[in-house]
């Protein structure tokens, strides 16, 4: 792991606020992901399972997670499965955890090798009633690779036909919703890294510079603090910001153009989302600093608009009237376009299309209950932004925040955002 050792009582709390969920004499399993394949016989690095993680704080291909709170023997009620480090296996792949480390990192008191898990579990589910396992639930996920949960449902369904299934996904949803004190820490960390790297840029970006050159800068600010790319960067200059996943990052940025900067770093498996918009020459024109100006009202009432309560249709819904009275004053829709908007035909849709956040944690898109109204503890991005394909450029400005009983937090609101403040910084840049 690259981060610095995170306290094992974060997944130790973790795992006591699940197995407080889960009903009487009932288990769970959660698995590593797959080390997903290439080409021939090459390898992608693992990303480690959100939902293992967030328990045990484990980042270790193969390992599985057991939970039976109301096991007989109190060693059996928390145990880690882990692949043995025998000395071939250290050669081919490098140090792996032994039983020590495991405990240290994870908090738990009984760690076994996988060889020993086929006879844990048949003990474990011939004395459960129910067994929750685990399945990717979220909403979007593209569901064409089949996982190591999915193989393992569907064994347990073959050697044990007769048990009573329960799905662990919505408790787990439900719990990594709300952020603790620690994960927050981890958050702001993330955002401290990915300030840095915006900083960086700022005084990079000049005419001529190409987006992948300042994707070169965000890795390496990011790579000497710890920190990792959290999603593949946006950096769309020009019309290419008119691409919602615009990733090519292979263009010129070019004297008037605007660039649309969509990156996070993350840190210990936490992770932050930042889009600002910025102008190559360091001055954005006339029109640009209008449109530019109209997202950021967009944001920032937004933003304090995210309170305890509120349903998130409504809070997007609110976005979307204010963006239409934007849009109005810049002259992108009328009175009688405005006059006709609803719900399910929004007036700005043409302009501002996406949604206005999501909820973020151990994923960038992190799981949260749909239907559920924001409560103290979510993470959520905010992110409104205006795309005009006929004028080349496009802008949009996210930020994540806290909800609090108090009402939002800003983690990123010392990162530049005001258009003076970027100007300034990018113009004493240049002069240098």
């Amino acid at each position: 792991m690259r981060h610095q050792a995170l306290d094992s009582n974060l997944f130790i709390e973790n795992r006591a606020k699940l197995t407080g969920l889960l009903p009487k004499n009932s288990m769970a399993v959660v698995n590593a992901n797959d080390v997903l394949p290439t080409n021939a016989d090459g390898s992608l690095k693992i990303i480690p399972n959100a939902d293992l993680f967030y328990l045990s704080g484990v980042e270790q291909e193969e390992s599985i997670l057991l939970l039976y709170p109301d096991a007989h023997d109190p060693k059996n009620r928390e145990v880690l499965f882990l692949r043995e480090p025998i000395e071939l296996l250290q050669i081919w792949e490098g140090k792996k955890l032994t039983k020590e480390r495991a405990q240290e990192i994870s908090g738990i008191g009984t760690v076994k090798w996988l060889s020993e898990f086929p006879l844990a579990l048949r003990d474990a589910m011939f004395s459960a009633d129910e067994v929750f396992l685990n399945s990717n639930e979220h909403r979007r996920a593209a569901l064409t690779v089949e996982t190591r949960d999915d193989r393992f449902i569907r064994q347990c369904k073959r050697d044990f036909p007769l048990h009573t299934y329960r799905r662990l996904a919505p408790l787990l949803h439900q719990l990594r919703a709300v952020k603790s004190e620690a994960e927050i820490d981890l958050i702001k960390k993330a955002v401290e890294i990915t300030h840095k790297g915006f900083d960086r840029l700022l005084q990079f970006l000049k005419p001529g510079v190409t987006e992948f050159e300042m994707e070169a800068e965000l890795i390496h600010e990011y790579t000497r603090n710890r920190g990792a790319f959290a999603y593949t960067p946006i950096i769309a200059s020009g019309a290419n910001a008119c691409g919602l996943h615009y990733i090519d990052n292979d263009q010129v940025c070019h004297d008037g153009d605007l660039v649309l900067i969509d990156t996070g770093s993350n840190y210990g498996n936490y992770n932050s989302d930042m889009t600002r918009t910025i102008p190559v020459s360091g001055r954005f024109t006339k029109r640009q600093r209008e449109v530019y100006d109209a997202v950021l009202r967009v944001m920032r009432a937004s933003i304090a608009g995210a309170v305890v309560g509120k349903a998130h249709r409504d809070w997007h819904h609110e976005a979307q009237m204010m963006m239409n009275e934007e849009l109005l004053s810049l002259g992108l829709l009328t009175k009688e376009e405005v006059a006709e908007h609803t719900r399910d035909k929004p007036a700005c849709k043409k302009y501002f299309m996406h949604g206005l956040g999501h909820s973020m944690g151990l994923d960038v898109h992190d799981v949260a209950p749909l239907d559920a109204p924001f409560a103290p503890g979510w993470v959520l991005t905010v992110e409104p932004g205006i795309y005009l394909p006929d004028e080349g450029f496009a802008v949009r400005l996210e930020n994540d925040i806290v909800i609090t009983e108090d009402g939002p937090i800003d983690l990123m609101k010392d990162i530049p955002v005001e258009a003076e403040h970027i100007e300034s910084i990018m113009q004493e840049a240049a002069a240098k």
